[in-house]
């Protein structure tokens, strides 16, 4: 597995990139790490609301109902959690903007021939309303379909990939978790990191030879030295 990223530092065989939601492409993590925070404390006061927020952001990068059943595994109040914690979620999501330098990224990806997709641990009616209101343009928008098992991760990568015939060394995965990054690496495909909850040095103590990006500007520089 190590060996394919050796070979590709740079993005000479990349012809898309699929981004993470969350955390990577709009500022809603905060929010949810606070709601998340609020939660955990008041099912388990054994639990601090600093300490739940930080299990939520350790643990982030896959479904809130995955992470979880991780900080308090089969307790009977999951389910109430994960509900209430959807529910109070979508005011901030709605609220976040996408900002002018993401935007024009992603169109400056675009207008260099790359293909550019969105796959999220998000609900995929919440992404696709939240796309098109924003009107960002992506040429594929997938979320968690709990009952399809269709998931960031290997499902998303596989569709990705058969839809438009494309093989692991053309695609780049990018996010902002250091699950992200683990789903990436399994995979098989090239991984960038978004600075932001986790820094340079967070990434690279699990992947030694990891990229990683501070904002969408500095990866579409990159792309434009290539």
């Amino acid at each position: 597995m190590r060996e394919v990223f050796q070979s590709m530092k740079n993005f000479r065989k990349t012809k898309a990139f699929l981004f993470d939601f969350d955390g990577t492409l709009v500022d809603t993590m905060h929010g949810y790490a606070d709601i998340a925070g609020k939660l955990i404390n008041e099912y388990h006061p054994e639990i601090s609301f600093a300490e739940g927020r930080r299990l939520y952001i350790e643990t982030s990068g896959i479904p809130f109902c995955q992470q979880i059943e991780i900080i308090a595994p089969a307790h009977p109040s999951n389910a109430e959690t994960v509900r209430r914690f959807e529910e109070e979620k979508i005011a901030g999501f709605f609220a976040t903007k996408v900002d002018d330098e993401v935007r024009s990224s992603i169109a400056g990806m675009r207008d260099l021939g790359y293909l550019v997709g969105v796959s999220s641990g998000n609900f995929p009616d919440l992404i696709n309303d939240y796309v098109k209101r924003e009107n960002v343009v992506f040429d594929i928008v997938m979320g968690y379909d709990h009952e399809n098992n269709f998931e960031k991760g290997k499902p998303h990568f596989d569709y990705f990939l058969d839809k438009f015939g494309l093989t692991k060394e053309n695609l780049t995965f990018v996010g902002d978790s250091l699950k992200d990054a683990d789903k990436g690496y399994d995979y098989g495909v090239q991984f960038v990191g978004m600075r932001g909850l986790f820094g340079d040095s967070d990434f690279r103590k699990l992947y030694a030879d990891v990229i990683t990006v501070g904002s969408m500007k500095e990866l579409l520089d990159m792309l434009k030295k290539q």
